[in-house]
């Protein structure tokens, strides 16, 4: 369980200190529903990689992400890059995730195309951004309730909502603020889904690469299926993605006895636990029983 959480965020040249300031507060709080979330890195990879099956679906952010990124030729990098950029965006004192923010919209505002169809995109649609930041928290809420631990209606909201002011940062303006709004962005952009030989290169791609030491290869392929899993029923089958894609009855509480005991791994040098340090508590609070804290 450690390589997982520490080949997740691991990017070489790429230091950031979720330490220091004393007392310097993050984008969002520590009794937040996205402290608990981001914590778990089995979460934060069957729900990274959900997202992306999700946006890949989408013409425009497909073409954008398979044409500008590292997916195709550097997967394990592009792949720790993002795991980087959640913790900063949740936990790292609010003036670094302001300012790497800040920087990916720089980046963002540079990357036009059109797609294969002929539409012209550009990665700064706020329509795509918003797209984007909807599959983002869905993947990371969903890979936690569905192999974690279940969140209650009133958390799930919470967690949509938590999200919001990080996601103007990054220049999404109508991203989901609840279950309810997520489904109806999920129903606004059905009928622009589409499947494509992308997304099964995606899949092959992610099952491959060296993200995980040779001996935990395995699990990571159990955890590509269970990205596959948490899609909606709806998008599976829009997709073309068969059963066989996600986990069979036996692989699923594999899967969840991962995630639950990744949920109890305090890494004290994590951006978790040096965030919680940073705030006045202990480095294990977000690993035990605690009260809810603004």
């Amino acid at each position: 369980m450690e390589a997982v959480a520490g080949d997740l965020t691991r990017v070489e040249g790429m230091a950031v200190d979720f330490s220091s300031p004393v007392g310097a507060p993050a984008l969002a709080a520590p009794g937040s529903v996205s402290w608990r979330v981001f914590k778990n890195p089995i979460a934060l990879f069957i729900g990274g990689v959900g997202a992306v099956l999700l946006e890949l679906a989408e013409p425009k952010v497909r073409a954008g992400v398979w044409d500008h990124t590292s997916f195709r030729t550097d997967p394990v990098t592009r792949l720790r890059r993002t795991g980087l950029a959640a913790m900063v965006t949740v936990y790292a004192p609010r003036e670094t995730a302001e300012a790497m923010i800040a920087g990916v919209s720089r980046r963002h505002a540079k990357v036009r195309g059109v797609t294969d169809g002929g539409a012209a995109y550009a990665a700064d649609d706020p329509d795509l951004l918003d797209w984007v930041q909807a599959t983002a928290s869905y993947g990371f809420l969903q890979g936690y309730h569905r192999f974690v631990a279940p969140l209650s209606a009133a958390d799930r909201d919470r967690f949509y909502a938590e999200a919001a002011p990080a996601a103007r940062l990054y220049g999404a303006r109508n991203s989901p603020m609840s279950d309810a709004e997520l489904s109806q962005a999920f129903a606004a952009m059905a009928p622009r889904l589409e499947p494509s030989p992308v997304i099964r290169e995606f899949l092959d791609i992610i099952r491959r690469a060296p993200i995980l030491p040779p001996a935990m290869r395995p699990l990571q392929r159990l955890l590509v299926r269970a990205a596959v899993d948490i899609l909606p029923d709806w998008a599976r089958e829009r997709l073309k993605l068969s059963p066989a894609d996600g986990l069979s009855s036996w692989q699923r509480p594999i899967v969840r006895a991962m995630g639950r005991a990744a949920d109890h791994l305090l890494l004290e040098n994590a951006p978790p636990a040096q965030a919680c340090v940073r705030l006045g508590l202990p480095p294990d609070w977000l690993y035990r029983s605690q009260p809810s804290i603004a």
